[in-house]
This record gives C-alpha cells, structure tokens and sequence, in this order.
C-alpha cells in the first residue's frame, strides 16, 4: 500500500516507520515525495497545516486525481484548535482522529490486557498534587477551576506558569506526586489526551480529569480508574477527597485496582498514525465514500 503525506505535520520532516518491524503491519510504503502522488492508495492531510496553507495548498492536477485515491483527512486537536473546517465538505474520503466514529480511529491512548499480567508496583509517592500545563489560558476552563482549586490545596504547577520540568521527565516528575490534574484545554467527546494516557496513568498517578463528562471517559477506561471534577459540587469538596485519601491508604489504592488487569498504551506520534493508514486502506479493499460535512460531523 502506498500511502502519501502531502504535508509532514507542522511541517517537520522526519524518518518514515518501518510499519513492519514496529506494529506487524506489512506492505507498506510511506512517502512524503509528492511526485508519487498518482501511485498513491491514500493521501493523508494533517489538519493543522490544511489549515495553514489553505484549500489552495491541495493537489490541483494535473494529473487529476486517481480514480480509487483516498484523500484521508487527520486531525489531533479539538473542534475548539481546529479553524478553517467550513470549507472542506465533499472533499475528504476517510477521517482519522481522536474520536471513536472516524473511519480510522486513532485514539490518544488506550488500555489492553497482556498475555501475561505483570505485576503492578506503585512508586513512592511523597507530594500530593502535579499539573504540567504548556498553554497557559485564563479564558479556559482548566485555569479557572485550578485557580478554585488551589485555594483548598497546594498544586505543583509545571511548565508555562510554574516550575521548570526536566526535558522529557514528565512522567518521573508526575510519578512521585498522588495525584494528577488530567485537565484537558477544551471539553468536546473523546478529546481525552496524553494528560491522562501519559501524564497521569503511565506516571501511576491518580488522575483528576476536567473534559468531557464521565460517561465518556467510562468508555475508555474503568470507572474506579479516575476522579472527574464532575463528581463533586465544589473544588472546595474534590480538595476536602483528595485530603481524605491522602491520609487513606486502602481507598487511595483501590484507584490502581485495574492494573491487574490491564497495562497502558500511550499512542506514538507520527508514526503509529501513518502505518494505521496502510492498515486501513488494506481492510477497506474497494470501498469508496465522501464525508459529506467534515465541519458538523466534527464539531459535535
């Protein structure tokens, strides 16, 4: 299967996989060369640069676009990061996102049950509360609620408006805290990012979500898994619970009871993406079809 980028996202070039030898999918050929675009099976257009160089920036032909190609649109971000959706109706054959009802779903992270169940260890926890936040945003909701929250409790922040993390040492840092703010910047369904899969859940911490409703995360991952802000009244009555479990040693640990279960899988960027692509393509044999609205699908 041949599969083209027709931008590498944010435009940084970067190693093609080798799709075989790290998820055991064959056959597939990844390029970014847009001179083998009549070649292509699928073409993958990575949203945030769409948006960046306009419809303009598509392939216009000659020669026209092949009969059976996919055009496969990708997006990361949410509905609320992500402009320019208007004008892209009818153009687009697949959707490959975070959201479950994508023609190729490719979610943040997920859980899966291992041949053999390895034991779970819990790190030494000595501090209570971590947030690693990049884009720091007084309009967010996720600012808003720390700043509710903090007046109860004392929150590590790190990153933009806080201490300085150690390149690459977000889960060492966050692996000796309890707990996890799993804030996400926007609230839309199954935008549920690496602040869970990575940040809190492969850091084995407890992880305090603001996102969409618990219904939602339930989907993904067990209910006794994670604390939602949703639960409680007040930021004043989720400070007075973490309290209670950090003094709370039996109920603080049946939060890790599913790890005797299930281990987490923390989805790589790019390259997991693009080999799904191949994966897709192969599944699919000649089944064609058009998203007919991209943007109202999307923004639901």
């Amino acid at each position: 299967v041949n599969v083209l980028l027709w931008w590498e996202p944010f435009g940084r070039p970067r190693r093609m996989a080798d799709c075989r030898r790290r998820y055991n999918i064959t056959g597939c050929r990844l390029s970014a060369d847009r001179s083998r675009y009549g070649e292509a099976q699928a073409v993958l257009f990575h949203h945030r640069d769409l948006a960046l160089h306009g419809a303009e920036g598509l392939p216009r032909g000659p020669p026209p676009r092949p009969p059976r190609q996919l055009w496969v649109w990708m997006n990361f971000e949410s509905p609320s990061h992500s402009p320019g959706l208007r004008g892209l109706a009818g153009l687009f054959n697949w959707t490959m996102s975070y959201r479950r009802d994508s023609d190729i779903f490719v979610p943040y992270g997920y859980l899966y049950t291992p041949p053999v169940p390895r034991p779970f260890v819990l790190p030494r926890k000595t501090r209570l509360v971590a947030w690693v936040i990049s884009n720091w945003n007084e309009e967010h909701a996720r600012v808003r609620y720390y700043r509710q929250l903090k007046e109860h409790l004392a929150i590590d922040v790190y990153g933009a408006q806080g201490l300085a993390l150690a390149e690459g040492g977000v889960v060492e840092t966050v692996s000796t805290y309890k707990f996890y703010l799993a804030f996400e910047n926007s609230q839309h369904t199954d935008y549920i990012t690496e602040k869970l899969w990575r940040n809190a859940f492969a850091a084995s911490a407890v992880p305090v979500v603001l996102g969409p409703r618990r219904a939602n995360y339930e989907r993904f991952i067990p209910p006794d898994s994670f604390i939602h802000v949703d639960d409680f009244p007040s930021p004043r009555l989720l400070a007075t619970y973490l309290k209670f479990l950090d003094k709370n040693k039996p109920n603080y640990r049946r939060y890790f009871a599913w790890r005797k279960k299930y281990e987490v899988h923390v989805t790589s960027f790019w390259d997991e993406h693009f080999c799904k692509v191949c994966e897709a393509v192969r599944a699919a044999g000649n089944q064609i079809k058009t998203v007919r609205n991209l943007a109202s699908w999307f923004e639901s």
